[in-house]
C-alpha cells in the first residue's frame, strides 16, 4: 500500500499517495470529485519501475462555486509547486478528465516541465463554453454535483444506491470497492458521507471555466498520448483529433467499450497503454 503524505506548497497543503520506486517520477491526477486512490490498481503496478505520486485536489483550498469555484489554472500552479517542493525533475504525468486538463495547462504554462504525458479523456470543451457568462445553477455539471446525494445510513445502503446508477454500471470491481473505502468518510453511527462534498465538486466544475485550454495546446512540447473511451459521451463535444493536431508530438488511443471513466472501467487496458507509452521494458 502507498504511504499517505502531505506537502506544504507555501499557501496550501496537498495530500498525496506515495508509491516508492527507483525509476523516474510519475504523477497521476484524478478526475473531478474523485480520489487518488482510484489510481491504486494502476499505480501499484507502476511502482518500483517508477516513483508514483498521486495528489488529491478537492479541498486543499477554500472555494465557493458561486464565486467562480476553484480555478484549474490555480490547480495547475499547485501542481507545479508540488513538483518543485518535492524536488522532482521532468516527471511523467498521467491525468484523467480534470486531471488531464490541469496537467496540460501546467505543461503548457511552465515552458516544459514534464517528460511526457498521458491525457485520458481531457476536458477540452468548445471554446465558446469558456467565454460564456454562467453561474453555478446554469452550469450543467456543477448544478448536478450540488444535487448529488452525499450521505447514506450504512455501507450496504451506499453500495445498493451507487450500483443502481448508470455511472457505476461498468466499473471494475476493485475500483468500485476503492471508491466505497476511500471515497467516503465514516461517522461513528455508521453514516457514510462523500469525501469530496457536493459543494466542493461543484466548485471544481466551475473552476474549469477559468482557461480555454485550446489556446495552450500548441505550447506543449513533450510527447503526449491522448486517450478516449470508445463509448464516451464526451466524444460528442471534445474533439480529440483536433487536440492531437495542435499538440506538436501527440498520438491518440481509443479504449473500446469504455465510457468517460476509462481508468475505472478498464484499468488493465489503461495500465498497458501507460506502460507502453512510458516505455517500461
Amino acid at each position: 500500500m502507498p504511504d499517505i503524505r502531505s506537502q506544504d506548497i507555501g499557501d496550501a497543503e496537498i495530500e498525496y499517495l506515495d508509491y516508492p520506486g527507483d525509476g523516474p517520477a510519475v504523477l497521476m491526477l484524478h478526475a473531478t470529485g474523485f480520489q487518488p486512490w482510484l489510481w491504486h490498481p494502476i499505480a501499484r503496478e507502476l511502482a518500483g519501475s517508477f516513483h508514483v505520486i498521486a495528489p488529491y485536489f478537492c479541498d486543499h483550498r477554500h472555494s465557493d462555486p458561486a464565486e467562480g469555484g476553484l480555478s484549474w489554472l490555480m490547480l495547475s500552479d499547485d501542481l507545479l509547486k508540488l513538483v518543485e517542493r518535492l524536488g522532482i525533475e521532468k516527471p511523467a504525468l498521467v491525468g484523467h478528465s480534470m486531471g488531464a486538463t490541469v496537467s496540460s495547462m501546467a505543461e503548457a504554462r511552465s515552458g516544459g516541465f514534464a517528460s511526457r504525458m498521458v491525457l485520458i479523456e481531457p476536458i477540452f470543451l468548445p471554446s465558446a463554453f469558456y467565454s460564456m457568462d454562467i453561474d453555478v445553477k446554469q452550469h450543467p455539471l456543477a448544478a448536478r454535483a450540488r444535487k448529488r446525494r452525499s450521505e447514506w445510513n450504512s455501507e450496504v445502503e451506499a453500495r445498493e444506491y451507487l450500483r443502481s446508477k448508470p455511472l457505476f454500471e461498468a466499473w471494475d470491481g476493485e475500483m468500485f470497492e476503492l471508491y466505497i473505502e476511500y471515497g467516503m468518510t465514516r461517522a461513528g453511527s455508521g453514516t457514510l458521507t462523500l469525501a469530496c462534498r457536493p459543494e466542493r465538486e461543484a466548485a471544481l466544475f466551475m473552476g474549469g471555466r477559468a482557461q480555454d485550454p485550446w489556446l495552450l495546446l500548441d505550447r506543449i512540447s513533450c510527447p503526449v498520448l491522448l486517450v478516449e473511451g470508445g463509448e464516451s459521451e464526451n466524444r460528442q463535444v471534445v474533439d480529440i483529433a483536433r487536440a492531437a493536431g495542435l499538440i506538436p508530438h501527440a498520438s491518440v488511443a481509443v479504449v473500446e467499450g469504455a465510457g468517460h471513466l476509462v481508468p475505472m472501467e478498464k484499468p488493465r487496458e489503461t495500465l498497458e497503454l501507460i506502460r507502453r507509452f512510458l516505455e517500461i521494458p
